[in-house]
């Protein structure tokens, strides 16, 4: 089972989704993603899509994130993410929203409303990374839905990654994990100083 590794919410136990349609991001590399962040974190707009069992965004807001937006279509990760925030007293706390639809949806929804992200942390399931990575990139930028020193995190697998050249944000790094790979990207410098 995922926890909440530390900040306020330090110790809970969250509930994950049975079977192998969601798979939680394992708790090294939860904490690996959050040694590298653990700066940006605070004081962040959070968006977690893909977002399972929510635990990503509830460890962003125990580390100090003003908000995490959770996203996911499916049935059993919004009742695992309903159970978890409450499990930790946040059920109906402005800190979470909770939008059940799909990461394009809900990102051309997020445009029309203006909001933009600090960071944007994606794990969809490990095959429809390359074009999903793309398709979400580039309605990111469309929208402006990233902060001018935000940040993409995609976690993928090491041998299914984000195609470089289709993502219209610059690549910074990416970080090897056994077989799962986090991959950092921020908006290109040229688009930063023209906006």
């Amino acid at each position: 089972m995922p926890r909440v590794v530390t900040g306020r919410f330090r110790g809970a136990v969250l509930q994950a989704p049975k079977g192998d349609k969601t798979r939680p991001t394992t708790d090294k590399v939860k904490e690996a993603l959050f040694s590298i962040i653990q700066q940006d974190v605070p004081g962040s707009e959070f968006l977690d899509l893909c977002a399972g069992c929510g635990q990503i965004g509830i460890e962003a807001v125990s580390r100090g994130a003003v908000r995490a937006t959770l996203v996911d279509k499916g049935g059993e990760p919004a009742r695992m993410i309903s159970q978890n925030l409450e499990k930790i007293r946040m059920k109906d706390s402005d800190e979470f929203r909770f939008y059940r639809m799909g990461v394009l949806p809900a990102l051309e929804m997020l445009a029309s409303k203006g909001e933009k992200f600090d960071i944007i942390f994606m794990d969809p399931p490990y095959r429809i990374v390359p074009d999903l990575a793309r398709d979400a990139a580039e309605l990111i930028c469309r929208g402006d839905l990233l902060a001018d020193d935000g940040m993409l995190i995609v976690e993928h697998a090491e041998d299914n990654p984000p195609v470089y050249d289709q993502i219209p944000l610059t690549h910074v790094r990416s970080c090897s994990y056994g077989i799962t790979v986090l991959t950092f990207f921020k908006k290109n410098k040229e688009k930063r100083g023209n906006s």
